[in-house]
């Protein structure tokens, strides 16, 4: 059954920050307030995906007005992790594109809200398949299961409809794995999502062949959230359950989780997981991919950093497909700033984001070739009203050295030798936040580093201000003898690390900016290694020193196998190296 939506009577307007775009858009504005309302359709779909026959909860956002004679694009979205279609953030996408002139179809992934079925984590033979079965009911090759159907889409040709996907997190990398079964997709725009699951929860910032270190707090706060979904919206369907060791994911999901809180990387189950979450990842199928991409990535977002967004956009780029790139504000870990896209507002047209996803469904859903799509790449910038952009990524500018002394110095002739020397405890010592504090609405201690479990690097005080824009690299050499003797036993006795950039102000307050640290599980200890380190959009002003620290642990992530001291020795011949991604400034 259809229900009316009443329009909104409030103009959008734009906000003072839109002048910073690089060039106009052509934005597509919300049908006026005279014009008949949209209607809203609950429809549910079987489908058969891993082996399983799944409903799919959806609703049907279609506009008045829009006919098998006068067709319009659709957009098609689903929830992010724990969510529904009737979450805020969700159905606000069905209700600001229908607003627009858009059919809408927002559904329920599988295994969320009334949708049957396992949390597989949007893998592509599975969650894609199922999207893919929705862009049939759009294309009108197949009905709802109540007999709706749709032949209102526009179609460039016989079961292809006109179609573009957009949502967040857990919404984002499904847009992605549909696009690599399904052509038919002409645009995404995938927002806070993950391109190596692998690397998002055991990241390893020195060697992706080498297992890294557990993220537990966000991998066990989003486990406990995914098993709890039968009891958080009860239902009988037995397509919801898997086995009581595994209630509500598919096996391998559990496996991995299992495997990464057991601290133990055998290497034949280390090798399985690896395989698994790589395949239910962009970073193994973005090949496959043709649809133009808008990527939207969050600054503040310590489970999918910004890193991850790169290597995607790098991937699709270097494959011709039309891909640009935003650094927003707000990521999973908060950061939301005044002004920014918020989703569950509807805030299209009153944002720079908003209006890029605008300006790229009207190019691409519309078909409108005068739509300005923006610049291959954009950052938020809180020093400076709206965003800055560029033709690519910066790319590493300034090389600094470590000197033994503690200082990081600009030139290779200031480096004083030395030898200094850390230890990990056998509890963490250091932190930068902690996400299941977050989680639950509790407050986060200051990131900080206990004495003698840290070594840093300082640089002099700035003489301007120094913009950093992209992922600084870090290259060390460590001499352990602890982590020597052992680490050819197995991947968890090698040596793991934190590699963090401080700001540090004149009154001595030390800033981790977004509370980013790199893990690194260094794969040997008697070579050099190189860091990189999470990408991050700051100012040091004039005044401030840059700090890069070393750590033996840190609350957010597993740690070390015992106690492995740690000297780092710098000398004129051979010192430690920091290269930074500057758009302004130098340091020293």
């Amino acid at each position: 059954m259809s229900r009316a939506v009443p329009r909104s009577r409030k103009a959008l307007a734009l906000v003072a920050g839109a002048a910073a775009l690089a060039g106009p858009l052509t934005l597509a504005a919300p049908v006026s307030a005279a014009e008949a309302p949209y209607s809203v359709t609950p429809l549910r779909f079987t489908v058969e995906a891993g082996g399983r026959s799944c409903a799919v909860d959806a609703d049907l956002y279609r506009p008045a007005g829009v006919d098998a004679a006068r067709p319009a694009p659709a957009v098609l979205a689903t929830n992010g992790f724990g969510g529904s279609k009737s979450d805020g953030s969700t159905d606000a996408i069905g209700r600001a594109f229908a607003e627009r002139g858009y059919v809408g179809l927002v559904y329920s992934g599988l295994g969320f809200g009334k949708s049957g079925c396992l949390i597989s984590l949007d893998d592509p033979e599975i969650d894609g398949r199922a999207a893919a079965r929705l862009v049939d009911f759009l294309a009108g090759d197949r009905a709802a299961d109540d007999g709706t159907r749709a032949d209102f889409v526009t179609r460039d040709g016989a079961g292809d409809p006109r179609v573009g996907m957009i949502g967040g997190s857990y919404g984002g990398a499904v847009q992605l794995a549909a696009a690599s079964v399904d052509p038919r997709i002409d645009a995404l725009v995938p927002l806070i999502t993950w391109n190596d699951l692998a690397y998002s929860l055991a990241p390893n910032a020195a060697d992706r062949a080498t297992p890294g270190v557990f993220k537990w707090q966000w991998a066990n706060g989003f486990y406990l959230i995914g098993e709890g979904q039968p009891l958080l919206v009860p239902s009988l369907d037995p397509s919801r359950i898997n086995s009581i060791r595994c209630l509500h994911f598919v096996t391998d999901a559990c496996d991995t989780v299992r495997l990464l809180n057991s601290g133990r990387y055998p290497k034949a189950e280390t090798a399985k997981m690896l395989a698994y979450a790589r395949s239910v990842s962009p970073v193994s199928y973005v090949d496959r991919i043709t649809a133009p991409t808008l990527i939207v990535q969050g600054q503040a977002d310590s489970l999918f950093t910004l890193n991850e967004a790169n290597a995607t956009y790098d991937r699709l780029r270097e494959r011709g497909v039309d891909t640009r790139m935003i650094w927003q504000s707000w990521g999973h870990s908060g950061g939301q700033k005044p002004g920014e896209l918020d989703l569950g507002q509807g805030n299209l047209e009153g944002s720079y984001v908003g209006q890029r996803i605008l300006g790229w469904f009207d190019r691409y859903l519309r078909k409108n070739r005068a739509a300005d799509t923006g610049p291959a790449f954009a950052w938020y910038r809180d020093w400076q009203s709206g965003y800055g952009t560029a033709a690519e990524v910066p790319a590493l500018s300034q090389r600094l050295y470590l000197s033994g002394d503690g200082k990081l110095v600009d030139d290779r002739a200031k480096v004083a030798r030395g030898a200094r020397t850390y230890s990990n405890w056998l509890f963490p010592t250091s932190h930068s936040e902690s996400s299941l504090a977050g989680m639950i609405g509790l407050p986060d201690p200051r990131p900080y580093d206990t004495a003698g479990t840290h070594l840093g690097w300082t640089s002099a005080p700035l003489t301007e201000p120094v913009d950093l824009v992209g992922a600084p690299r870090a290259t060390l050499k460590v001499d352990s003898p602890a982590t020597e003797r052992v680490q050819d036993s197995g991947d968890a006795d090698k040596l793991v690390l934190f590699a963090k950039l401080y700001d540090i102000a004149p009154d001595g307050t030390r800033t981790l900016v977004n509370r980013l640290v790199a893990p690194v599980r260094v794969p040997d200890v008697t070579r050099p290694f190189t860091v990189e380190l999470p990408a991050v959009v700051h100012r040091y002003e004039t005044g401030h020193r840059l700090e890069l620290v070393i750590a033996g642990s840190d609350t957010a992530y597993s740690g070390n196998r015992g106690i492995k001291p740690v000297t780092v020795v710098d000398a004129p011949g051979n010192p430690g190296t920091l290269e930074l991604p500057l758009v302004q400034g130098r340091v020293g």
